[in-house]
């Protein structure tokens, strides 16, 4: 059965899409059978995000309407075999949207995947309720600024209040500014676990802008790869760390 893992936010920009797609492709890079589903149907940006616009036939909309089976709306990812997008539909109006399509949609899919990643649109809105609605697990996105901090809270309150307990952070955009809140103040005021926190990088928005593949030798692919191995109980098994991973561990042991 495959684990049905939310990645969502409190407000938008924060790189929440970016995250699950680079999170989708190291664990397929780690020989997992990954599917992404694009719930935030405002935006609809993975397709984007993962370079696999081009290659989008039919989305939800053609199966929930019968003109497509699930199988055939799945895209295949062009550098992880095992990963697949289930493209958001765009043409609809999330407020029309039954309720239970979340359900029927993860019941099709539990038994072909280890994992299940649903990229949730931001805030709490309708389309917010429909992404969690299934989840068992949760990845919340948050920046180190007091406006998401504050939402991530909010959000994580709404995720216990429907029985999703197994939460965790991711801290995007992370850079050298004086401005930026102290990851202590993360801790204490979130207080769950952090297991990623991304550096700030032009190899972040390369991905993001053309869906290219991050170097193997960046800081990005070194954090998304020990993120991957955290999910799945792992030891980080990479012998090199990069000199950002260990100025984080000095802030998290200090």
């Amino acid at each position: 059965m495959a684990r049905v893992i939310v990645v969502t936010s409190g407000k938008g920009g924060v790189g929440k899409t970016t995250i699950t797609a680079l999170l989708g492709r190291a664990l397929a890079h780690e020989k997992k059978k990954v599917v992404l589903i694009d719930a935030d149907l405002g935006l609809k940006n993975l397709d984007v995000v993962l370079g696999l616009e081009s290659r989008i036939v039919y989305d939800l909309e053609d199966v929930i309407k019968g003109r497509a089976t699930l199988r055939q709306a799945l895209v295949q990812d062009k550098y992880a075999p095992t990963l697949y997008l289930l493209p958001a539909w765009m043409r609809i109006n999330v407020l029309d949207i039954n309720e239970n399509y979340m359900s029927a949609i993860i019941n099709n899919l539990q038994n072909e995947f280890d994992f299940i990643i649903i990229d949730s649109p931001a805030g709490i809105e309708k389309g917010f309720f429909n992404a969690i609605r299934n989840a068992k697990e949760a990845l919340v996105v948050l920046t180190l600024d007091k406006t998401s901090l504050r939402d991530a809270d909010k959000v994580v309150g709404i995720l216990k209040n429907n029985d999703i307990n197994d939460i965790k952070l991711i801290v995007n955009k992370v850079n050298k500014s004086n401005a930026m809140l102290p990851i202590e103040t993360i801790e204490r005021v979130m207080d769950l676990p952090i297991i990623g926190m991304i550096k700030e990088s032009s190899s972040v928005q390369h991905e993001q802008n053309y869906g290219t593949l991050i170097d193997k030798k960046s800081d990005t692919y070194v954090e998304f790869t020990n993120i991957a191995n955290k999910i799945l109980g792992k030891e980080e098994r990479l012998k090199k760390q990069s000199k950002f991973s260990r100025i984080i561990n000095v802030l998290f042991n200090s």
